[in-house]
């Protein structure tokens, strides 16, 4: 599987690369520092699964989404950012086409979410962890 990372912050980066790339058959086919970087990047390499950060310079994760959404419509995109999740942010992230979103402080859910995000599944991480058992 081939997965585009977009965040501004370099050491998120690979952190996030050195996390994917050790799941077995994934790799890292490029990275963007900002949404539009990501946009074209989406549109010249098609990626198995672009993973966008909400805050970014220029155009953030949920403009960049739309974009590719309007653009690349199969193409599967989890969010990750720093922010608590609330559910304004999973509202918005589905209308403008994401199908998962995580806290990047969550390295093992962000495997979870990106292999079923990968699997065409829903992965919302706030919804998860508000779940009455």
């Amino acid at each position: 599987m081939r997965i585009l990372i977009a965040d501004d912050d370099y050491t998120a980066r690979v952190l996030l690369r050195n996390l994917l790339e050790s799941h077995c058959g994934w790799r890292v086919c490029d990275e963007a520092i900002d949404g539009l970087e990501a946009v074209e990047k989406t549109k010249r390499l098609a990626p198995d699964l672009v993973i966008l950060d909400l805050r970014m310079p220029g155009m953030n994760g949920f403009q960049a989404a739309r974009e590719i959404s309007r653009t690349n419509p199969h193409t599967p995109m989890l969010l990750i950012t720093v922010q608590e999740l609330s559910r304004s942010h999973l509202d918005v992230a589905r209308s403008v086409g994401f199908s998962g979103a995580v806290n990047k402080d969550r390295g093992r859910e962000i495997l979870e979410a990106a292999e079923a995000v990968l699997n065409r599944e829903q992965f919302f991480h706030w919804e998860r962890s508000t779940r009455i058992a």
